[in-house]
């Protein structure tokens, strides 16, 4: 019996060893949130941005969902020089959608991007054509995906923000627009997995190897893309947002990503299944980091987001003689379980649920939080090997 209280004692102390200092950096990042900037507003241009910004959209199939884009594209004022649909040869009529805009709006052009290298991943190669083919009398590129949909004043808002805060390259985090119950459950415990591990939006990331980056509304003067090589740096990388936008911080530019829950939303996936498969395998960002770095957020998300609920179901089911270390373990990972719930208590505006069935279920995703993080492990160790209808080889490098 003795014996056994020493094994149940080490195994209790080893768990708090792994859990205590993740614990502790969670809490250093989670008491930056007082000092973030707010989430940023529609705006009205001013006569200075005449023309001022380029937008580039990469797109590949996207005729199902690209609708709202270019409708609130179409919205943006006089700020907005050109609107370049860079498309990867389309086989469900998403050009004509683009063509059938441009007899209203003369700023939309589509254009076919070169055949793809083998160096190169599809979405980093269509902005870098886009940017390539983009006018040089425009001061800002700003990268657009096709699933967001874009608030009147968005384009606005977001280079007067960069002027404002100094930034040269600025991105969003948007409001998600939610549908089905799985993903309902689902969605935020991925998206948690980026809140543990880095910054809040809107607080300003020193270390270029800790910037976080969204390529759906990226925002970069074009100088400076011009200076870095365009895309080239993120060639190669499934997370082309995050990798160029580390490399450009370590060049020494400024690098910001805001709250943008107000100008802009995005529908990204139709349901749990193929938000498990799509964005589960570029969420590791293990393109844009050391293997020091995957490392060490795996362990920090294990510890901190996959580790709480299961440890407390685990003591509930099979209650245990009350030991301190116990006591000590259970009240930590209740603590970290209530930081969890007040998490979500937090991103609550950056979700749409209007429109989702059973919504509710939305705050029940702590719930999902193991399998997250499971998914984070297993994109960790995977290379893509299909990509937005492209498959690739062992290398990364397109085989069709």
């Amino acid at each position: 019996m003795d014996n056994a209280l020493t094994v149940e004692s080490t195994v209790l102390f080893i768990l708090l060893l792994f859990q205590l200092p993740a614990a502790a950096i969670l809490l250093s990042r989670l008491l930056k949130g007082p000092g973030r900037l707010p989430p940023i507003q529609p705006q009205q241009p001013t006569p200075e941005l005449l023309g001022n910004v380029s937008v580039v959209v990469p797109t590949l199939n996207e005729a199902r969902r690209i609708t709202p884009l270019l409708s609130g594209l179409s919205q943006q004022s006089y700020e907005v020089r050109e609107i370049i649909v860079v498309d990867s040869n389309s086989q469900d009529g998403t050009p004509d959608l683009v063509k059938a805009v441009q007899q209203k709006d003369p700023r939309f052009r589509v254009m076919t991007d070169d055949p793809l290298p083998s160096n190169w991943v599809g979405r980093p190669w269509a902005l870098h054509n886009g940017f390539l083919h983009s006018s040089e009398d425009s001061e800002w590129f700003l990268g657009m995906d096709a699933d967001t949909q874009p608030h009147p004043g968005l384009v606005a808002s977001l280079v007067q923000a960069a002027i404002a805060q100094g930034y040269d390259l600025v991105s969003l985090s948007p409001q998600f627009i939610l549908q089905y119950p799985g993903e309902c459950l689902l969605q935020p415990a991925l998206l948690m997995t980026l809140l543990y591990r880095f910054d809040p939006a809107g607080i300003r990331t020193e270390q270029p190897e800790r910037v976080m980056a969204n390529g759906q509304c990226f925002l970069c003067r074009r100088s400076v893309l011009a200076a870095v090589g365009g895309y080239t740096s993120a060639s190669s990388s499934f997370c082309d947002d995050v990798t160029l936008a580390r490399y450009i911080a370590a060049q020494g530019y400024r690098v910001g990503f805001l709250d943008g829950a107000n100008v802009l939303k995005v529908r990204m996936y139709e349901g749990a299944l193929e938000t498990w498969k799509e964005w589960g395998r570029s969420l590791d960002l293990k393109d844009a980091s050391t293997s020091g770095q995957i490392w060490g957020d795996l362990w920090l998300l294990s510890a901190v987001q996959g580790l709480p609920l299961l440890i407390l179901l685990f003591y509930l089911i099979f209650p245990q003689p009350i030991l301190l270390p116990l006591l000590l373990l259970l009240g930590l990972n209740g603590f970290l379980l209530l930081i969890r719930f007040g998490m979500l208590l937090a991103i609550a505006p950056s979700y749409d649920r209007k429109t989702a069935k059973a919504g509710w279920l939305f705050w029940l995703s702590p719930l999902a939080d193991p399998i997250a993080v499971l998914r984070i492990f297993l994109s960790a160790f995977r290379t893509p090997r299909e990509w937005r209808g492209r498959k690739y080889g062992d290398d990364s490098f397109p085989i069709q």
